[in-house]
C-alpha cells in the first residue's frame, strides 16, 4: 500500500503518526548542535521544507508531559546515543510568522499579538502554577494575562520573547530553545504595504529581546527566505550565525536530493517519469550540493500521477518579483534574455538584503531572485568572486515567460500581438513592419529603450516578443551558424514552415549612417556569414532573411527570401 503524501502538512508529529511519506532530514539536529552556534539563521527558498524541519526540531527537543521519542525511533538521529539523550529535555518556544502579512502596520501588529498570545496560551501552565505557588510575581501575572487577552502594549510584546524564556527557565530549570519560522515574511509584506520602517523597528526590538545576551536561551533557530541585512533587524546581535544557500553548512537538509527523489518515485511507481521530473523541478544548488529538487513540486507531481505543471510558482502571487523585474533597467532585461536562452550570468551577491535598496541596486534584485528560488547558483560560490546564476529548471522558466507575456500585453492588445506574430511567420513583411513599429513605440514605458543603448536591448525586446511562437518554433539567439553568430533564428518544428534569420543594427544619435544603410548592412552580413546554414542542416529550405535597423524608437525592416 502506497504511503500518503504530506502535501500542505508541516506538523512533524502528524506526518509520522499519519504514516505519510517522510524523507529523513533528522540529521539536521546533529549538524545544528555541532555547527549552528547560539543562534542559527537558515534562509531557504519558499516551500523547501523549512516549517517541517522546524517542527521536527520542536518535537525532538521539547520537554512535555507526553513521551515523543517514538516519533524518532526509526529515523537516523536515533542511531546516535549522544544526541538521542537530548530528546525531550528542553522547554521550547515555537512561533511562525507566515501569516503576518498585512497592508498596514496596525493590522500587522495585531497579528503579532495573536501569534505571541497563541504561544503563551500553549504554556498556560506557567500561569496556573501561580495559583499553587510563587512562580510568577503579581506584575508578571498581569503581563501574562494582558498578552493572553491581546491587550498588551507594543512595548510588552517587544519584550515577550525575553520574558517567556525567563519564565520557562524558572519553571523547568533548563534553558529554552527558541524556534521562529518565516521570520522575514512580515518584512516582505511591509515593503509592499509601505510600512517597512515601522515593522523593522518592532522586529529589531522583539528579536533582540529574545536573542541578545539572553541568559535563559539554550539555542535559537530562525528560518525564512531572506537574510535581512544585519543593520536592519539584527543590529547589535553578535551571536547569530547565518547559513544562506551560499554556505555549505546544512546544504543537504532542505529540498530533496537525487537519491531521495528516486526512492519516492519507486515507492509511487513513477520511475519512468524521472527524466521529465528532473527537467521540471531539479536544478537548484545550495553551497556545493547540486541537483536539488523543489520538494513541493515533486510531491504535487507525484500526487497528480506524474503530471508536469508549475506547482511551486503558482503557490504565490509573485507580486514583488514581477514588480522588480518590470521596473528593471535595460541591462537587467537583457540579462533576463540571456537567462531565458539557457545561459548563466555573473553577479555580485550580498547575503544581506536591504529592501529599501531593491529599486536602486541591481545587485540587491539579483540577490532577492537567487535567495527566493527564481534563480540558482550555476557553480559553487567563492567569497569575493561574482556568483554565476542561472534559471534552475523548466518550471521557473515558465514563470519568466509568463511575466514577459504580461509586459507585452501592456504594450499591445493580445489580438494584435497574435497578428504581429502570424504576419512574421507568413512572410507578410508589410503587416509585420507596421505593427512592429507601433509595438516598439507603445513599449517605451515597459522597456525604456533609448537611442544610446546597445543592440542587446533590442535583442532582449524581440526575444521576449518571439516567445509567443514557442509552440511552433525553436527561438535561438546568438548561436554559431556558418561563419559567425546570428542575432536570432526561428527554426520551425515543421520543416515545411518558414525559417527566419534576424540580424539587428543600431544607428546612434550622432552617427552619419542612415537606417537604410544599416538595414542593408544587416542583410549583407546574414548572407556573407552564411547564417542560414543551421536551417539548411535541419532540412529547411524556405528561409526568410530579415534585417532590422533601429534608431531609438524608429525601426526599418527589410527582407530577402
Amino acid at each position: 500500500m502506497k504511503k500518503l503524501l504530506p502535501i500542505g502538512i508541516s506538523d512533524f508529529k502528524k506526518v509520522i503518526e499519519g504514516g505519510y511519506a517522510y524523507v529523513d532530514k533528522t540529521m539536521l539536529i546533529q549538524e545544528l548542535l555541532e555547527k549552528g552556534g547560539d543562534v542559527a539563521l537558515i534562509p531557504r527558498m519558499r516551500r523547501f521544507g523549512k516549517t517541517l524541519n522546524l517542527s521536527m526540531l520542536r518535537y525532538f527537543f521539547e520537554k512535555t508531559n507526553c513521551d515523543t521519542s517514538y516519533l524518532f525511533r526509526s529515523l537516523n538521529i536515533w542511531k546516535n546515543d549522544q544526541y538521542r539523550a537530548m530528546q525531550g529535555q528542553f522547554p521550547v518556544i515555537f512561533l511562525s510568522l507566515k501569516d503576518v502579512k498585512h497592508s498596514s502596520w496596525q493590522e500587522a501588529f495585531e497579528s503579532f499579538r495573536w501569534v505571541v498570545a497563541k504561544e503563551f496560551e500553549r504554556h498556560r501552565y506557567l500561569l496556573e502554577e501561580e495559583l499553587q505557588g510563587t512562580l510568577l510575581k503579581q506584575q508578571e501575572k498581569e503581563d501574562y494575562l494582558k498578552i493572553l487577552n491581546k491587550t498588551a502594549s507594543q512595548t510588552l510584546i517587544e519584550q515577550s520573547l525575553l520574558i517567556l524564556t525567563e519564565w520557562l527557565q524558572r519553571y523547568h530549570k533548563k534553558n529554552v530553545i527558541l524556534l521562529i519560522d518565516e521570520y522575514d515574511t512580515p518584512a516582505h509584506a511591509a515593503y509592499i504595504g509601505g510600512y517597512y520602517e515601522d515593522l523593522i523597528a518592532f522586529l529589531r526590538n522583539w528579536l533582540s529581546g529574545g536573542l541578545k545576551d539572553n541568559r535563559y536561551l539554550e539555542r535559537g533557530v530562525l528560518t525564512g527566505i531572506l537574510r535581512i541585512a544585519k543593520e536592519s533587524v539584527f543590529s547589535g546581535l553578535n551571536n547569530i550565525s547565518t547559513f544562506t544557500i551560499l554556505s555549505e553548512d546544512f546544504q543537504d537538509k532542505f529540498g530533496l536530493l537525487e537519491s531521495e527523489v528516486k526512492q519516492l518515485l519507486v515507492d509511487f511507481g513513477l520511475q519512468s517519469a524521472h527524466s521529465e521530473i528532473r527537467q521540471w523541478y531539479n536544478g537548484y544548488r545550495i553551497g556545493s550540493c547540486e541537483g536539488i529538487y523543489n520538494p513541493w513540486s515533486v510531491l504535487n507531481c507525484i500526487a497528480k500521477n506524474g503530471a508536469l505543471a508549475p506547482y511551486w510558482v503558482n503557490t504565490s502571487d509573485n507580486a514583488l518579483m514581477k514588480q522588480l523585474i518590470a521596473r528593471g533597467t535595460d541591462d537587467f532585461k537583457a540579462d533576463i534574455e540571456e537567462l531565458l536562452n539557457g545561459k548563466s550570468i555573473k553577479k555580485i551577491i550580498e547575503e544581506g538584503v536591504v529592501f529599501s535598496n531593491l529599486e536602486q541596486s541591481p545587485n540587491a534584485v539579483w540577490a532577492l531572485l537567487l535567495f527566493s528560488g527564481y534563480l540558482t547558483l550555476a557553480a559553487t560560490p567563492s567569497y569575493g568572486i561574482p556568483s554565476s546564476l542561472r534559471i534552475p529548471n523548466v518550471e521557473v522558466r515558465e514563470l519568466y515567460i509568463s511575466m514577459i507575456f504580461e509586459w507585452f500585453e501592456k504594450s499591445i492588445h493580445q489580438s494584435k500581438y497574435r497578428q504581429l506574430l502570424n504576419s512574421l511567420i507568413a512572410g507578410d513583411l508589410d503587416t509585420f513592419s507596421q505593427i512592429f513599429q507601433e509595438f516598439l513605440i507603445s513599449a517605451v514605458s515597459v522597456f525604456d529603450i533609448s537611442a544610446d543603448e546597445p543592440e542587446k536591448i533590442y535583442h532582449a525586446f524581440i526575444l521576449g516578443m518571439l516567445l509567443g511562437l514557442s509552440d511552433r518554433y525553436e527561438v535561438k539567439s546568438n548561436r554559431e551558424s556558418g561563419f559567425g553568430r546570428y542575432d536570432v533564428c526561428l527554426i520551425p518544428k515543421n520543416p515545411h514552415d518558414l525559417g527566419i534569420i534576424m540580424e539587428f543594427k543600431k544607428v546612434g544619435r550622432f552617427e552619419q549612417t542612415t537606417l537604410e544603410d544599416a538595414v542593408t548592412s544587416a542583410l549583407k552580413q546574414i548572407e556573407e556569414k552564411q547564417y542560414k546554414q543551421e536551417l539548411l542542416d535541419r532540412g529547411i529550405t524556405r528561409i526568410l532573411l530579415l534585417g532590422l535597423a533601429f534608431e531609438g524608437k524608429r525601426v526599418l525592416i527589410r527582407s530577402k527570401v
